[in-house]
């Protein structure tokens, strides 16, 4: 079976067997990442590229190529490809960005071998990873912030995930935003507190006059915006007060985000995951005090999972039957 996670700064796919235990013998596949133009979001032909390269890796792994990068993988001699049981995609834009992705299937399925195929938004993939399937409110955090509340029946309560121009609050396109704004206003002597961030972005991206060009004009400005993140961190993390505003500010605004996805029916049950995650104190410390102080009665567990393994266990779960259906705009068969 074959999982795949398409995100903003990259995608990863991992094929692994079907009859084995979940993640053993698993196969893993780089990506690039989804860029978006005038035409909409690259996802789908993204997906169809890691399709692709999977087909070649699983002769690999069936000749015990084990897990890796997916470069050279189907290369071993006399290895022949299994055929893969079933396909599932989590993408970011997925519901926003591509006009209907239901037509897409067909093509994605052929390009499998014929395999069924299931596309999800990555807040589902996600909320799979994390929660492992049981109900709760799940926020994943990457280039962008989407939150799921969910049981996976009934209940559907999606927050955030809007773009970078007016939402993913906290996330790292959006904190490459306002660490870009602090720097603008040190260059013009309006914030004479954010100079460490000015420099960083000189370093990064040149002279300040030159940012407008490099940055509006690019189909990916959302994945350049979140690389800048890992420098306003990077500050944050050696004590620039700017920087830790901005960071402390994205962990509550996480927090609030995922908080509006606990529907009143759902337990009181959440996660977050992403890489956001994994860029400082001043972000963690930030949110899980804003979500115990938004959510005192809730439960903020450790994630069983990431996004990949989201989709690998939707995968497995069209495999066997248990997705005959979708559930637009989250969940396309």
């Amino acid at each position: 079976m074959l999982g795949i996670d398409i995100g903003g700064t990259g995608s990863r796919a991992a094929v692994e067997p079907l009859d084995g235990a979940f993640g053993e013998g698993r196969v893993l596949i780089d990506g690039p990442p989804v860029s978006v133009s005038g035409d909409g979001s690259s996802a789908l032909s993204v997906a169809r590229e890691l399709i692709e390269r999977a087909r070649g890796a699983a002769a690999g792994h069936a000749a015990g190529a084990g897990t890796g990068s997916g470069a050279g993988a189907g290369d071993a001699p006399g290895a022949t490809a299994p055929r893969i049981a079933a396909v599932a995609i989590g993408a970011t834009g997925l519901a926003s960005l591509v006009a209907n992705p239901v037509t897409s299937i067909a093509a994605l399925s052929d390009a499998a071998g014929g395999a069924p195929v299931a596309l999800a938004i990555d807040a589902l993939t996600a909320h799979l990873g994390a929660l492992g399937g049981a109900p709760g409110a799940v926020v994943a955090v990457g280039t962008g912030a989407i939150a799921l509340g969910t049981d996976l029946r009934e209940i559907w309560r999606r927050v955030g995930g809007w773009g970078h121009l007016y939402d993913d609050r906290g996330s790292a396109a959006w904190i490459g935003i306002e660490g870009l704004k602090a720097a603008i206003m040190a260059h013009d002597g309006l914030d004479r507190g954010a100079s460490a961030l000015l420099s960083a972005a000189e370093s990064r991206f040149g002279p300040a006059p030159t940012w407008p060009g490099q940055l509006y004009t690019r189909d990916d400005r959302g994945a350049v915006l979140a690389g800048f993140a890992a420098d306003v961190s990077g500050l944050a993390e050696l004590g620039d007060a700017v920087s830790v505003r901005i960071m402390s500010t994205a962990g509550t605004l996480v927090a609030e985000t995922l908080v509006a996805a606990l529907d009143p029916a759902l337990p009181r049950r959440a996660a977050g995951v992403g890489g956001v995650f994994a860029s400082g104190k001043a972000f963690t410390e930030a949110f899980r005090a804003a979500f115990a102080r938004l959510a005192p009665d809730a439960s903020l567990v450790t994630p069983a999972g990431a996004p990949l393994d989201g989709s690998v266990r939707l995968a497995r779960l069209v495999a066997i039957g248990g997705v005959r259906e979708g559930h637009p705009p989250f969940l396309w068969r």
